[in-house]
């Protein structure tokens, strides 16, 4: 299970601690010929790594009325967990208030990594500060200055594919189980 609230790992320092990492095995998708066993699954440490490097994600809310509401967001991969900020009246923020279940993806579909989760505002005066740290290194601003809620997504289930290699590098990592 990966380390949440004390933790402070970065992408590079994943590569360095596996233990504690999720374990990686399949997902279920009957008819596209994954492979099967534990040669060919992709690691954490390549999680942590798109997740860091992508400029801009998409997020996936549910509205109130069952449908899907996707928008492009900016925010950092810390701690092993998704930040993001929107604002209370936008829909994405409207819509989490009402269900916080939302779907995190990078922008970069040929090498695409899925976070599946439940996005709760951070109060953690520590955790914010990280965060702050993180978005002012890659986007030279601090959210907490937009005076919105910042969200956190901890990773539920993360699916994870390089298309090349699509049915031997398909990969589910499954939270807490």
């Amino acid at each position: 299970m990966p380390r949440r609230s004390n933790s402070r790992r970065t992408a590079s320092q994943s590569a360095n601690n596996s233990k504690s990492d999720p374990k990686a095995g399949r997902p279920f998708a009957l008819g596209y010929g994954l492979a099967e066993g534990e040669k060919g699954p992709l690691s954490w440490t390549w999680v942590a790594k798109k997740m860091s490097g992508c400029r801009t994600f998409w997020v996936a809310t549910v509205h109130p009325s069952n449908r899907p509401h996707v928008m492009p967001v900016w925010g950092v991969w810390v701690d092993d967990a998704f930040y993001f900020s929107t604002g209370r009246k936008s829909r994405k923020g409207r819509n989490l208030a009402a269900n916080p279940a939302c779907t995190i993806t990078n922008d970069h579909g040929e090498e695409a990594v899925i976070v599946e989760g439940s996005a709760e505002e951070m109060k953690d005066a520590a955790a914010l500060e990280r965060v702050a740290t993180a978005y002012k290194k890659k986007y030279k601003m601090d959210p907490r200055s937009m005076n919105e809620p910042i969200f956190v997504v901890r990773p539920r289930t993360v699916f994870g594919f390089i298309e090349k290699s699509f049915p031997k590098s398909a990969t589910r990592w499954r939270m807490g189980q």
